[in-house]
């Protein structure tokens, strides 16, 4: 007997709705626009995943964000496997994951998580670096005064990689449980 495998794919013009084709099974587990940037402004750590040759890359950073800009920024080493895959394939996943914690007795997780496509570039320019860097302060400090003044000269720059992943959609998902 031949198996199919069907995938009901469709594009939902809905807020929170995913990228692409395909739609939440569980439409109420769906987050908001203003949910999902509750759980961007509140993590500190985004994990992301790229590809190239059919290998697949996946790692974990830092990041800043730019609310009206929908781009994130990190920074890492000017060479290596991350900076060669972004020249090689720029297209980008990637999630942010608030987790709850495992609710006991019930067999499942609380959590609320944002995944969005998107294209990575890298940042050459000081003084755009500069900016980006500010970001990324920003959102990871208590005090970023202290560390802004270290992007006043923007040629200490020069041996820091930074990234922007502008951001093509957004879609988001929460279970948590009912109060």
């Amino acid at each position: 007997m031949t198996g199919f495998l069907f995938i009901y794919a469709v594009k939902r013009p809905m807020t929170g709705a995913p990228a692409g084709k395909y739609h939440l099974r569980r439409a109420e587990k769906a987050l908001t626009d203003e949910e999902m940037l509750e759980i961007i402004r509140g993590q500190r750590l985004l994990t992301l995943a790229m590809a190239v040759n059919n290998e697949p890359y996946q790692f974990t950073v830092n990041y800043g964000y730019d609310e009206d800009g929908k781009r994130f920024f990190f920074h890492c080493a000017t060479e290596g496997k991350k900076i060669d895959i972004i020249k090689a394939n720029p297209a980008i996943w990637g999630q942010i994951i608030e987790d709850a914690g495992y609710i006991d007795g019930a067999c499942d997780h609380a959590y609320r998580s944002v995944h969005f496509s998107g294209e990575a570039r890298i940042i050459e320019d000081l003084e755009e670096k500069a900016v980006a860097l500010g970001y990324l302060i920003d959102h990871q400090e208590s005090d970023p005064s202290v560390h802004r003044k270290r992007l006043e000269v923007p040629e200490k720059l020069k041996g820091v990689g930074v990234v922007e992943v502008t951001v093509d959609e957004f879609t988001g998902k929460g279970n948590l449980p009912k109060d």
